[in-house]
């Protein structure tokens, strides 16, 4: 009955002051929202980026070409560098434990049907490329490359989306032919592909991919219609660039050979490519790893940020307490002589600011649930106001979800009452400790 008592007391006293009490409050409500809100949008982007890391595969070992410094070029008036044909060899030659290997040529071209064009593309692959990069073909939507197709040097393609919608936006495109003027070459369409989402820049030299204006055709017609070697008009001047491979996408039986493949790979391909850094090996497994490490880091300053929301929330609430028991010495020195002791004084300040950061955090966590919904409109205003500036942003920020950890809302309410509690003790006990006698003459 006591503590009911106090308990009343106490909110009856907050409540002769609402604007007062409204201020106090709202240290500790910016810092519980701020908690719930910044682990939500870290959560958000943590799973973005992980997912477009593990749609690559635990057991995928990815080689990249990079392109090189001039002054690390072999033969700057050719640009020759990158990955070879005979290196894939090798590395299959000598490593039993790659199950799958998917070598991949790109080049940007146009691609014309009829009086309609399009930017885009242009891949030379295997028929393991759509597994590797979970393509699928459209419902009656035709087929992807096989291994007759590169056997037979046929010129066959499969499309993306962004290409049937700017070619073909009125007409079935299978059995259509499209045209790429750099080589004079028609190639038959033979499968569309259902939109796939682009793929994020996630580390090492592991670029953004979209793949709605990509062509596919076989690794070997590739290889025998265009060659390794591409001339380019550059500012009013021809570049040559010779290439055999953007990319090689390798495939162990079990996530345990990994890194071991991987540490063969780099010691393969080093005499040639260490010195020039013409190469890179990435490891998503490695990279997904780092992707935990980091949301953990982002997570721990998302709740120190929140922390000290929370530590000037209390610095408010011990000021605002501070104030009040100046205030309110006359009702103190009242109540000890009728009676009550230093413990009830100590007891009713606590109170006060117990259901203070109690308050202030409730409102905290009902802000803190509309805080995704209140991204997701900020990003979508962005969007619609600034296209440009949006398309620019990461990948893991755009495609976002916010997504609330639960787990914050508890650790946030505790560190919230514990640091009213704590910012209150001080003006309670300065209370509790007044002259009953100098209390009552104050005026």
């Amino acid at each position: 009955m006591m503590w009911l008592r106090t308990f009343s007391l106490g909110v009856k006293s907050l409540t002769l002051h609402p604007l007062r009490t409204g201020l106090t409050m709202l240290g500790i409500l910016i810092g519980v929202w701020a908690v719930i809100v910044l682990t939500a949008i870290s959560q958000g982007a943590s799973d973005q980026v992980q997912k477009q890391i593990e749609s690559l595969g635990a057991t995928t070992i990815i080689v990249r070409t990079v392109k090189p410094s001039e002054e690390k070029l072999v033969d700057r008036s050719a640009s020759k560098y990158g990955l070879l044909r005979s290196e894939l060899d090798q590395i299959l030659a000598t490593l039993p434990t790659i199950q799958k290997a998917v070598p991949i040529r790109e080049i940007r071209r146009q691609f014309t049907y009829r009086d309609k064009l399009c930017d885009g593309r242009l891949v030379g692959c295997t028929p393991g490329y759509a597994t590797v990069n979970q393509l699928k073909i459209r419902e009656r939507g035709g087929r992807f490359l096989t291994d007759a197709d590169g056997l037979n040097n046929e010129n066959v393609c499969v499309i993306a989306t962004g290409v049937v919608e700017r070619l073909f936006p009125y007409e079935e495109p299978l059995g259509k032919r499209i045209y790429i003027p750099e080589h004079t070459d028609f190639y038959r369409v033979v499968g569309v592909l259902e939109a796939r989402n682009p793929s994020a820049a996630i580390g090492g030299s592991l670029d953004s991919q979209d793949f709605s204006k990509d062509v596919y055709i076989p690794m070997q017609t590739m290889q025998k219609r265009i060659g390794d070697t591409i001339v380019t008009r550059r500012s009013g001047q021809f570049q040559i660039e010779m290439m055999e491979l953007n990319q090689i996408t390798l495939q162990v039986e079990k996530v345990s050979q990994v890194r071991t493949t991987a540490a063969v790979i780099e010691n393969i391909l080093a005499p040639k490519h260490a010195e020039v850094g013409d190469i890179a090996v990435v490891v998503p497994l490695e990279l997904l790893e780092q992707a935990r490490n980091l949301r953990l880091m982002f997570l721990g300053i998302g709740i120190l940020i929140a922390c000290i929301s929370l530590l000037v929330g209390g610095i408010g609430i011990m000021n605002i307490m501070l104030a009040s028991v100046t205030e309110r010495t006359r009702e103190i020195g009242i109540r000890r002589a009728l009676g009550a002791k230093r413990a009830d004084i100590v007891r009713q300040f606590l109170v006060e600011t117990i259901v203070l950061s109690f308050a202030g955090a409730f409102l905290g966590i009902l802000l803190g649930f509309a805080g995704p919904p209140m991204y997701r409109l900020f990003i979508g205003l962005v969007a619609s106001g600034f296209p440009e500036q949006f398309e620019a942003l990461p990948s893991a920020i755009r495609d976002s979800q916010p997504a609330i950890v639960y787990e914050t809302i508890p650790l946030a309410v505790i560190i919230a009452v514990m640091v009213g509690l704590v910012s209150g003790l001080y003006p309670a006990i300065r209370a509790a400790r007044m002259n009953p006698i100098e209390a009552l003459r104050h005026e």
